[in-house]
Formats: structure tokens, C-alpha cells, sequence
């Protein structure tokens, strides 16, 4: 019997401790490599692009690590956007919640960077437990940071956000001219309890058109202000008065104002409006108006007490999007003078790669007690002068995607 030199032991010892870990390994990779499915309304791109040690997948059927990011107005002009990690197959058990807020006085280059700092964030959970860990490489900035606690966070705004602004459009054809501006100044005052908002608007349009040596002018000409004060009272229910005036040559309002105390009752909590809410919002105030020219009805002025019902639904899903909106209101003393309103808009993911999306919108009309007596001229219909009678107006649009191919394509190319 022949036995091996103390040199082949080694060798083949060598052999069966290597091998058993190089296809181990090799089995790690594909397993924990990270595949990131990413539903948002920001720049996928810039995120694909920046994070370039994860595979970025374009359907969640072939993820193992789901990020949705959730966006919605926030107080101080800019956006809350809400992260939400969720992991798979290897990494089921790992879930992640995060935060990133945006201001007014950011661009959109500071947004979207602000933004990928969170996504990298919330991604180290999943980076600590693929083959990427040992790769990890930590630094923490402490720059300025012994001086926190002799920083004052006090607001000097006492979180009032103020917008002044203005614009102008010009546009000209051979036998078209039209010339708009619009100018107008905004306040907004938003804490947890309390939101406070005024809103004050100046617009004028002009238009030209020439047709057989004939010239055709309009103009429209309407400023306006509104302003609403609106208090939380729990989780689910707020209230609030609402009150404006405006002039308008368009729906022939010499001048309007009005008064409107609401309540609202959402039935899920506030804070998860990102993901859900069904909304009950009810109005009801008065309304006077001076009419330009005599009315439909023979009015040149009147009052009404009013009232409406808003509805809301809202679902921001892994499986798509719902919203729908349904609007009911009516005159108090004439309950045949109403207005119904309803729209919506739907994105559902059937299967792996196909999307379909439903958006539209009706109204029944007849509420009309501003229109102007008598017919419409030429210059009404071809400039849209006046406001034009109507019972109904119908809006719809149907989509189908079906995506197929590489799925695990990262790279960035924008040429031409």
C-alpha cells in the first residue's frame, strides 16, 4: 500500500478546503447580489446612474429589494418624499422607512441629490448583508458639528412661506395673435394643527384673428383673491372657512365674493396620505355677484346660499395607483341648479412587464346663472371671449405598456 508524501496531503487538503469555497462563494454572489426595483416620480435615471453597485431592474417581479418613494407639498414649499425599502427572497426580513424634505429655495439639482443620499441611506441595510459588506468603506463628516448645540432653530418666519410672481407669453401667426401676462403673490402658513393660505392673482389675454380682411379682437381680463384658514381637530377630522372675491369678463362677473365654512373627515389617520386616504369634505356658504351684462335670467345681481360634498380616494400601492374624485354641488334655494363633477385617474401593474392606466373626467352642468343673455357672436366662438353654454363636458384617455428585453441593463446614454 503506497501512502501520500506529506506534500500531497497538503495539496489535496488544500484542494478540498478551496474548491467547496470558490463555488460557495460563487453561489453567494448570485444569490445576494442586489436587484432594486424603484417606483417614484423623480429622476430614475440620476439614480440609476449614481448608484451604480446594484443592479437596477425595470419590473418588480425581478427584484429582491423594492424601494417606493412617495412624494406630497410640504409647508415649506417644497416636497416630503416618504422611502420605502422593502426586501425579498434573500432579504425578506429587512424592511426600511425613511424621510428626505425638499424647500422652495432648493433646485432641482439640490432635490435630486439630497434625494440619492437618502436612496444610498436607506440601501445599507442591504449592502451589510450581501457579498458588497466587506467593500464598505465608513466616514462621518464632523465638520461643524461641535458647534450644534449653540445653533439657534429657531424660525424667523415663523413658518410662513411667501411666493411673488410673473409671467408673459407671446404668440403670432400670419393671422393669429395672442399676448398673455399674469402676475400674483402667495402666502402659506403650515404648522400640525394650523394652515393658513392666501392666494391673489392677476391675469389679462388678448387675441387678434384676421380672417377675409376681416379683424376679430378679444379680451379677457379677471384678478382674483382667495384666501382659506383651515385647523386640525384629530387624526381624521379638520375644519376650516374658506372666502374670496374675483372679477372675471370671461364668466361675466363684474364682481364676486363669497364665504364658505367646511368640515373634512378623512378615514384613514393624516399621516398615511401618502399611501391612502377617502376623503368627505363638505362647504356650505353664500355668494353674491354683479353681473357685466344682464344674465340668462335677467339678473344683473343676486346672492345664493350653496352648498357641495367633495369625495376623494387616493391608493398609492406596490400594484398601482387609484385616484377619484366625485364633487355634488347645488343652490340652497333652487336645488335644480347643481353641478356634478367626477374624475379620475388609474395605474395598475397586471403582470410581469405589462402596465395599463384609465384617466377621465365628467361634468353635468347646470349651474350656468352667470352666462350673458342673448346669442354668442362670431368673436365668442372663434376667441372664446365669453363662456359658452353647455350641459356637459366628457374627457378620457385609455394606455396599455407591455415591457420586455434586458433587464439588468445599467447604463446611462443620452446621445443623440
Amino acid at each position: 500500500m503506497k501512502f501520500c508524501t506529506p506534500r500531497a496531503n497538503q495539496i489535496i487538503l488544500a484542494f478540498l478546503f478551496i474548491v467547496p469555497n470558490i463555488l460557495l462563494s460563487q453561489e453567494a454572489v448570485k444569490k445576494e447580489t442586489i436587484q432594486l426595483y424603484t417606483d417614484c416620480s423623480c429622476e430614475k435615471n440620476y439614480l440609476r446612474q449614481e448608484i451604480t453597485y446594484v443592479n437596477h431592474v425595470r419590473d418588480q417581479a425581478q427584484a429582491n429589494v423594492i424601494l417606493f418613494i412617495y412624494d406630497i407639498a410640504n409647508g415649506s414649499g417644497g416636497r416630503t418624499y416618504k422611502l420605502e425599502f422593502e426586501g425579498t427572497e434573500d432579504y425578506k426580513d429587512i424592511s426600511n422607512k425613511l424621510s428626505y424634505d425638499s424647500n422652495a429655495n432648493m433646485t432641482a439639482d439640490d432635490v435630486r441629490k439630497g434625494l440619492l443620499k437618502k436612496v444610498k441611506s436607506g440601501l445599507l441595510k442591504y449592502v451589510i448583508e450581501s457579498d458588497m459588506a466587506e467593500h464598505i468603506k465608513y466616514s462621518i463628516d464632523n465638520k461643524g458639528m461641535d458647534n450644534l448645540q449653540d445653533i439657534d432653530f429657531k424660525d424667523p418666519w415663523n413658518n410662513w412661506i411667501f411666493e411673488v410672481f410673473g409671467r408673459a407669453r407671446l404668440n403670432k401667426e400670419s393671422s393669429r395673435e395672442s399676448f398673455s401676462y399674469a402676475v400674483g403673490f402667495e402666502s402659506d402658513h403650515v404648522t400640525e394643527k394650523l394652515r393658513i393660505r392666501t392666494d391673489l392673482q392677476l391675469n389679462q389675454a388678448n387675441s387678434e384673428y384676421e380672417q377675409d380682411d376681416e379683424i376679430y379682437t378679444s379680451e379677457r381680463f379677471r384678478y382674483s383673491g382667495d384666501g382659506s384658514i383651515v385647523r386640525s381637530i384629530s387624526d381624521h377630522w379638520s375644519t376650516g372657512i374658506f372666502a374670496g372675491a374675483r372679477h372675471d369678463t370671461f364668466t361675466n362677473l363684474d364682481f364676486r365674493y363669497y364665504f364658505s365654512p367646511a368640515i373634512e373627515y378623512n378615514i384613514f389617520p393624516y399621516n398615511e396620505v401618502l399611501r391612502r386616504e377617502i376623503v368627505f369634505a363638505y362647504k356650505i356658504g353664500y355668494f353674491h355677484s354683479d353681473y357685466i351684462d344682464p344674465t340668462i335670467y335677467d339678473k344683473l345681481e343676486e346672492g345664493i346660499f350653496n352648498q357641495s360634498l367633495d369625495v376623494q380616494v387616493r391608493y398609492r400601492q406596490p400594484w398601482g395607483n387609484i385616484y377619484a374624485r366625485l364633487i355634488g354641488s347645488t343652490f340652497l334655494n333652487d336645488f335644480t341648479k347643481n353641478r356634478i363633477q367626477l374624475s379620475g385617474s388609474t395605474s395598475l401593474r397586471l403582470f410581469k412587464g405589462l402596465a395599463v392606466s384609465f384617466s377621465g373626467n365628467f361634468q353635468i352642468i347646470r349651474d350656468q346663472i352667470n352666462l350673458p343673455a342673448g346669442d354668442a357672436s362670431i368673436e365668442d366662438v372663434l376667441l372664446q371671449q365669453k363662456q359658452i353654454a353647455t350641459d356637459y363636458q366628457l374627457g378620457s384617455s385609455i394606455g396599455l405598456s407591455y415591457t420586455f428585453g434586458s433587464a439588468y441593463n445599467n447604463i446611462i446614454n443620452t446621445r443623440l
